[in-house]
């Protein structure tokens, strides 16, 4: 899958799509829903996610390094092994997210909401806004 498979971001405009492996990089998918979506493996770095309901999405394995999560809603969702090396995650909610793993080295997660999240063996390195929770 790739950026020519979306005109106009028609096709991801769907709750719980199939987009693993999906090559999603540089988007702009900002206030999407893709709750519940299978995106294990996929390649959104670069990406725009701003605002978007990824609730409950499957992104074990998701490449998300140097993308915009501002205000996203990742509750529940299951990022184990994700690559977040240098996302942007201000304000975003990550209440019950499954982080096992997860590459966060560089991240900024000023004012995210971590509430029951799962951070066994994740990479913390240089991240941002810890100190508040």
């Amino acid at each position: 899958m790739d950026k020519e498979r979306f005109p106009d971001n028609y096709a991801v405009k769907k709750q719980k799509a199939d987009l693993a492996e999906a090559d999603l990089s540089g988007m702009n998918l900002s206030g999407e829903d893709l709750r519940g979506a299978n995106l294990t493996n996929a390649d959104l770095s670069n990406a725009n996610l701003s605002g978007m309901n990824l609730s409950n999405a499957n992104l074990i394995r998701a490449n998300l390094s140097n993308t915009s999560l501002t205000r996203a809603d990742l509750s529940g969702a299951n990022l184990f092994r994700a690559n977040l090396r240098r996302a942007n995650l201000y304000h975003a909610n990550l209440t019950d997210a499954n982080l096992t793993e997860a590459n966060l080295n560089n991240a900024d997660l000023t004012n995210a909401d971590l509430t029951n999240a799962d951070l066994t063996e994740a990479n913390l390195s240089y991240a941002k806004g810890l100190d508040q929770h």
